[in-house]
């Protein structure tokens, strides 16, 4: 799941993260009290050690009670509309709500126990219910509609403009408009819409764990480097069949295999077992979910007033509108298809060089490109992974926002944690102030979902005068170290690592008063800016030599090896962005439908990407059946928002790269208009301010290297 974001799992409740809870509002022996004050501990980070499985349900039922009772309060104050006694008391409210979902649904991603998924399952249409509550709350309403009809003439500021209208646009898109029977249909939608994400992400964990690919004939591991056999011995271990090789469809494993293996039978069966999770027919199958899925959404946008869910969804994003996001990927897939074309051609043409009789398939891309890689730059992945230690890596990306913003980070031995393996760091600003507490868990487990976010446990916001820092977090599933080697990471893996950081920084030097516009509650297209963005640093040169060293030796990366890198940057360039277009592609073509049907996943899946001309030996990024972006994690009709803000990233790096890439002016101009404001502006107004002029996108094709 690269270049994924957890903006928060907990959004389907209303708030994502927490805010200071009133203290003393109930005894603290039941079970659930624990979120119903301020925690006690450093920073006011959760006890973890102290929150058990039994909190959760009597916590989720307390906090709904809790905020029913403050907004029928907000809607049923006799004084005059305000916008303290109305927005901010509603941005305020739900806080024990806020507290245990920001927990909850952080270990529903990164620790999750059958116990956990229990809850989830039932929870999730009681939160859905309890957000419906809220946002179909007419007396609620009418006092929001006041203000924003006199929001001229309050004396606004551009945050609290910006807070106002977001609040009014959020229950008109929530139905209040509609009539009675249209709401009650609504609730029902939105209720089973809630359930059927949920259990389409929880079968793709399923399929993924459950498969495992086991060998027991040494010869056929012939073409695999030393560290991934290792890697799959420990594997076999941990799964009780020690003596023997396995790899699984965690990426880490399954990718490493059809790189190198030169068992093509094998690599065939490895990685058909990855393409069709979800697509098995059997009781993890996902393809009626999504049938009903799509159906549901149609419903929902023809109730809403919309011809599609895309336009419902779009409305509210940079793009605005279908025509824009597809004349933006198709822009773009002009140029990557014929790229993808041409190095098909070259892959087909080593293999028949090499005497193989057959044509070139999807499980045969990796294996023949790294061959090529090697040939055409003598450069190979082994060779540069002793130079990405996961430790070095991670002390690059503190060491470049420190450059950059002057940030210092500190290990902290004294918060608690929701699993052994997860790390915590106090972020400082230049001045000594502290910023954040930062979580990071980077490993493979079967508790959690593939893939890597970022999210947040509390998000930053100013009540009362104080500034309330966040707690955020990183997850990821990279390379595990083994008995004999640390963690090794592969460049996807680094750049992995920056991307989620950037996402991170985001929360971290959020600095808006309202927890509503905090951090990454922007617009979906605009969020991964300050993600992309930070990519560019992972392999500039002077970036390298300060943190690839060499596991073993200390050797910093060498500039014989850096300038390979740099000349193989846009390798296999057409076949990555054929790959991300297809699935952004076909994201778009399921939610443009408008017709309420039974749909055949599959032949709807072939069909589109037919229309495209995708050649077979491609796949997209994602195919439908375990495509968790748009079918469980919140980018439905918004995958292209990759692509919408590269062009984004592309044009910002680029006084980088003429003042210099660690230029304080330029470090200082981003931080101030687009990292610390959250959503308190408009997403262009606060592009412009930073760049000058609105984004170039030819900065994107020089990027891919589709043009000079």
């Amino acid at each position: 799941m690269k270049r994924t974001i957890l903006i928060a799992l907990a959004a389907m409740t209303l708030f994502a993260c927490n805010n200071p809870t009133k203290k003393g509002t109930s005894p603290t022996s039941e079970p659930g009290t624990i979120f119903y004050t301020d925690y006690d501990t450093p920073y006011a980070t959760p006890p973890f050690e102290k929150i058990t499985e039994n909190d959760y349900r009597p916590a989720f039922a307390f906090g709904i009670e809790q905020q029913s009772k403050e907004i029928d309060s907000i809607a049923n104050n006799s004084d005059a509309p305000t916008f303290e006694n109305t927005i901010v008391a509603l941005d305020n409210s739900g806080s024990i709500l806020d507290r245990v979902s920001a927990v909850f649904f952080a270990l529903e991603g990164a620790e999750r126990t059958d116990t956990i998924e229990q809850i989830a399952l039932e929870i999730s249409p009681e939160l859905t219910e309890h957000n419906d509550n809220i946002y179909l709350n007419q007396s609620l309403f009418n006092r929001i509609q006041t203000l924003h009809n006199q929001a001229d003439s309050l004396g606004l500021t551009t945050e609290q403009h910006q807070l106002l209208d977001k609040y009014y646009k959020r229950f008109v898109r929530s139905g209040i408009a509609l009539d009675e029977t249209a709401k009650a249909r609504l609730r029902e939608i939105n209720k089973e819409l809630s359930s059927l994400t949920l259990k389409f992400g929880n079968n793709v964990v399923k399929e993924t764990n459950n498969y495992q690919l086991v060998i027991d004939n040494e010869k056929d591991l012939s073409g695999l480097p030393q560290a991934v056999i290792a890697t799959a011995a420990e594997t076999a271990k941990d799964k009780g069949l020690e003596g023997k090789w396995v790899f699984t469809l965690q990426k880490t494993s399954w990718l490493p295999f059809l790189q190198y293996a030169d068992n093509r039978n094998l690599r065939e069966q490895l990685y058909r077992a990855m393409y069709t999770r979800g697509d098995n027919d059997n009781e993890f199958d996902n393809k009626q979910i999504i049938n009903k899925i799509i159906n549901l959404r149609i419903e929902k946008a023809h109730l809403m007033g919309y011809d599609s869910f895309a336009d419902f969804s779009l409305e509210e994003t940079m793009a605005k509108t279908p025509k824009a996001v597809y004349d933006l990927l198709n822009t773009i897939w002009k140029h990557a298809l014929p790229q993808a074309k041409k190095e098909a051609a070259e892959l087909q043409t080593l293999i028949d060089k090499e005497g193989g009789n057959f044509k070139l398939q999807s499980w045969d891309w990796w294996y023949y490109t790294e061959k090529l890689r090697n040939e055409k730059y003598a450069l190979n992945e082994a060779e540069i992974k002793p130079y990405f230690k996961m430790e070095n890596v991670r002390e690059g990306v503190f060491t470049v926002a420190n450059k950059l913003y002057g940030l210092n980070f500190k290990k902290l031995d004294n918060i608690n944690v929701y699993h052994p393996e997860v790390e915590t760091y106090e972020v400082t600003d230049a001045d000594g102030s502290h910023l954040a507490v930062f979580y990071t868990d980077y490993f493979p487990r079967a508790s959690k979902s593939v893939g890597a976010w970022m999210g947040s446990i509390r998000d930053q916001s100013n009540v009362n005068g104080e500034n309330i820092r966040p707690l955020v977090y990183n997850v990821g599933n990279f390379t595990r170290p083994t008995n004999d080697t640390p963690s090794l990471l592969t460049l996807d893996e680094v750049e992995t690592m920056f991307h989620e950081f950037g996402h991170a920084l985001h929360g971290m030097l959020s600095d808006v008063h309202y927890k509503g516009l905090s951090g990454t509650s922007v617009y979906r297209d605009f969020v991964e800016l300050p993600s992309q963005v930070l990519e560019h640093w992972a392999f500039h040169p002077e970036v390298l030599k300060l943190y690839a060293k060499h596991y073993e030796t200390g050797e910093i990366i060498p500039d014989s090896l850096i300038e390979k890198m740099n000349a193989a940057a846009n390798f296999n360039q057409g076949f990555t962005t054929t790959e991300l277009v297809a699935a952004a592609l076909l994201d778009m073509d399921w939610h443009t439908q408008k017709e309420l049907k039974k749909y055949d996943v599959r032949k709807f899946e072939k069909e589109a990407m037919q229309t495209i001309g995708l050649i077979d030996e491609i796949i997209p990024r994602y195919r439908s059946t375990y495509f968790n972006h748009i079918f469980s994690g919140g980018y439905s009709a918004g995958y292209y928002s990759y692509l919408w803000s590269e062009v984004l990233d592309a044009d910002a790096f680029q006084p980088f790269l003429e003042k210099g890439i660690f230029d304080a002016e330029t470090a200082a101009s981003f931080r101030a208009n687009i990292l610390s404001k959250g959503g308190s502006d408009d997403p262009m107004k606060l592009y412009i301010q930073y760049r000058g002029s609105e984004p170039n996108a030819v900065y994107l094709l020089k990027n891919r290297g589709f043009v000079k």
